[in-house]
């Protein structure tokens, strides 16, 4: 069962009453504080270790060494720092003296030396640099007092110690595991295990502290959530570490979801969780609503910390927490959860989003994995840096890539970061996965695979008018995703999506077949050029991106020389979505596929949108940069067209009508500069919203029946310079206008007394 004990109150009963400290670290502020004494001390105090670490700067006195001694006193073990200067301090030898004598008055001391770039002997023997720092006291100390540090020097020396090129290689996060391991050994704690180097954790570490110790005397819910890999688990192991000696009961319930999957889950949870409670009694349950009663018995008379993780479903909350009210005041909870939805989950206290790491701590954090110190070695700075762009902060990719590399040569780090732009980690993309499986059905995971490949960084309601027309439930979809942490809204309402999360999503198409003609999303671009020439695409592929202007290999040819055949789409007869750039096609578009939603084409290439291109479940027509100088010649009807963007067609000068595309939403005609007239029939767009005609400069006429448009609610004509006054007074009477931009023309004076909220 993937259950951690937790370490009872009880075991802190090991500590006798006057210990304040578990840990005395004793070392040579000179050599180590900034780096390696500071490492091992953060790692113990993670490790939930009460840590005395002597940070005075300033000159001693006889206040200090009392200080000392009663910190000495007051400690459980000593951990002694020997660096290669560490004889050279009189202090820090008057403190190997007072920590020996410790240890002769009370056997239950333990005293640990640690070598950092020492060999015992040069202590045992006292050579080397020791040698020099004592002839030196001998000049300016008590021979008494020397002889006393040299004896001290010879007994530690003599302990059973810790040698960092013998237990570790050489490696300082390796060597701290090792001595954190060892202290919990000696001390009979059980602290969760948690990494040494937790770059980017000390602040939201310290942030849930306070919370935790905020002496409230309610029964309080704290949420960490955000996406898979980002740290969760570990910050709440931190936290816990930290606070569980301050309770009278405490249990650590790890990857809570995939326990409950497994027969009787459940009940295994509440045995767990009485089993920590009651200092390892255990309690016989037969299902769920027995063990919610012994529970509440349990933790009703008890202060507890308890913390949950990776929960994913009600049912696994309720099977603990269902009797919240019973909990003894001043208890606390956590949760870790992908869910955002959990957030509203039992009267929530407080909600911590766990965000990427900056990019100063992923580099440090990837460079403790890849090199075993906080800096890439020389040769390989500028392959780190592209690694750690690649990571996009995310903790598990720089922990996973770091370590895969470490000991590796530079070629095959080049070759790895090669592999890294075709096919990401496994182990990686494994756990990742985690959240993409556990949505509900293959409708919420479809959208999402869409989204992955085609749409990051669109306008969500862009993507709800195309995904609907896909026949998807788009809005409540990418709710449920956001709900997993596999996508975002920003604040320009656009959709947003980690790039590791793109790269699972990815990948998940990747290994539908090694064919890509056989896949359902084509979205490399060399994969799409190899389809189409070949004319070997199939029913299987739902979607298609092809830019021949940034075609990987192919900056020697002139994209628009290439010439693709229109009857390569033929055998895609569930193509939907397209998106084209830079491409020219020749032939009849008759055997086109039928089901297109989107049609994104840049840089169409002909003068009109040919009469037997079947458009007509269109959703979305994007032709920006167009050669079009009409829409079709003839008729047609795009029913269920809702936008249409011609932007920067600079060759368009007219849409003779309207009437093609009745249903239209949104109209976007942006810098279409020999756009001389807007034909009236567009007053009789009922729905149209949105219609900007931005930089339009040789538009003179607005078309009088344009005040019908009676849903329209944003206009845009900044730049429109030639707008006569005739035109402008026409918009007076569009009751629905909220947002009219129209910088760059003088109408003041025709809009004065008319509401809107925004004019400018």
């Amino acid at each position: 069962m993937a259950l951690v004990r937790s370490a009872q109150q009880t075991s802190s009963s090991n500590t006798p009453p006057y210990c304040r400290y578990h840990v005395f670290l004793s070392f040579r502020g000179e050599d180590t504080r900034k780096n390696f004494t500071d490492h091992l001390y953060t790692a113990l105090v993670n490790a939930g270790f009460r840590t005395f670490r002597d940070d005075d700067e300033l000159e001693r006195g006889e206040d200090i060494k009392r200080e000392l001694q009663k910190a000495i006193k007051h400690s459980q073990t000593s951990v002694i720092v020997f660096s290669e200067d560490y004889a050279s301090s009189r202090w820090c030898l008057d403190e190997l003296v007072m920590i020996l004598e410790r240890k002769r008055t009370s056997a239950d001391h333990v005293v640990l030396p640690v070598f950092y770039n020492l060999d015992p002997s040069y202590v045992r023997k006292q050579t080397g640099n020791l040698a020099k720092a004592f002839a030196g006291h001998q000049k300016t100390q008590p021979l008494k007092k020397v002889k006393g540090w040299r004896e001290a020097l010879a007994e530690v020396a003599d302990l059973a110690g810790m040698v960092l090129q013998n237990q570790a290689d050489g490696y300082e996060s390796k060597f701290i595991k090792k001595i954190v391991k060892v202290i919990g050994d000696k001390l009979s704690r059980t602290p969760l295990s948690v990494a040494p180097n937790l770059i980017g954790m000390h602040s939201r570490v310290e942030t849930i502290n306070l919370w935790l110790q905020d002496g409230s005397p309610d029964v309080c819910i704290l949420v960490i959530y955000g996406m898979s890999g980002i740290g969760k688990t570990t910050i709440a192991m931190c936290v816990y570490n930290s606070n569980f000696g301050r309770f009278e009961g405490s249990s650590f319930l790890e990857n809570i979801n995939e326990v409950s999957q497994q027969p009787n889950g459940l009940v295994q949870i509440q045995r767990q969780l009485l089993s920590d409670i009651l200092n390892g009694r255990k309690m016989k349950i037969s299902n769920v609503s027995e063990g919610l009663t012994k529970i509440k018995d349990a933790i009703s008379s008890k202060r507890v910390l308890l913390v949950l993780d990776d929960v994913d479903h009600m049912d696994q909350l309720d099977a603990v927490l269902r009797m919240k009210d019973r909990f003894c005041s001043r208890s606390k909870i956590i949760i870790t959860t992908r869910r955002a939805r959990l957030l509203k989950a039992h009267q929530v206290t407080k909600v911590h989003e766990v965000e990427t790491l900056h990019y100063k701590e992923s580099l440090e954090l990837f460079s403790w994995h890849a090199f075993g110190q906080d800096h890439p070695i020389e040769g390989y700075i500028e392959d780190s840096q592209k690694i750690v762009d690649h990571c996009g902060g995310l903790p598990l990719a720089l922990k996973v890539l770091g370590s895969s590399l470490l000991g590796e040569s530079i070629d095959v780090w080049k070759s790895a970061l090669e592999k890294l732009e075709a096919i990401p980690n496994s182990e990686i993309v494994n756990k990742l996965r985690v959240s993409y499986d556990s949505l509900q059905d293959d409708h919420d995971q479809n959208l999402f695979l869409h989204i992955a490949c085609f749409f990051i960084g669109k306008d969500k309601d862009y993507i709800v008018n195309i995904l609907d027309g896909c026949d998807f439930y788009t809005i409540v979809g990418i709710q449920n995703l956001m709900d997993r942490c596999l996508v975002s809204i920003d604040k320009c309402e656009k959709v947003q999506m980690h790039d590791m999360i793109r790269g699972m999503g990815r990948e998940i198409i990747r290994l539908e077949s090694e064919k890509p003609w056989k896949r359902s999303r084509v979205w490399q671009h060399k994969d799409a050029f190899n389809i189409l020439p070949e004319k070997n695409g199939t029913d299987s592929i739902e979607g298609l991106v092809l830019n021949m202007h940034i075609l990987p290999g192919n900056n020697h040819i002139n994209s628009t020389e290439i010439v693709l055949e229109t009857n390569a789409f033929a055998r895609m007869r569930e193509l939907k979505l397209l998106h084209l750039n830079h491409v020219q096609l020749d032939g009849s578009y008759a055997e086109f596929c039928t089901r297109l939603r989107w049609l994104c084409w840049n840089k169409f290439p002909l003068d009109s949108i040919p009469t037997d291109f079947p458009l007509g479940s269109l959703v979305v027509l994007e032709m920006q940069y167009s050669r079009l100088s009409q829409v079709f010649k003839g008729t047609k009807r795009l029913s269920s067209l809702k936008i249409l963007d011609l932007s920067h067609s600079h060759s368009l000068t007219e849409i003779t009508d309207f009437s093609f595309c009745p249903n239209l939403e949104k109209l976007i005609l942006v810098d279409c500069e020999r756009l001389v007239d807007v034909n009236e029939s567009i007053g009789n767009l009922e729905r149209l919203v949105y219609l900007s005609m931005k930089d339009c400069k040789n538009i003179r006429m607005l078309p009088e029946n344009m005040c019908m448009l009676k849903s329209l609610k944003t206009l845009i004509i900044s730049g429109c310079t030639n707008l006569n006054r005739l035109s402008i007074e026409i918009l007076r009477n569009m009751e629905s206008l909220k947002v009219l931009k129209i910088d760059e023309i003088q109408i003041t004076q025709v809009w004065r007394g008319r509401s809107t909220s925004s004019v400018y």
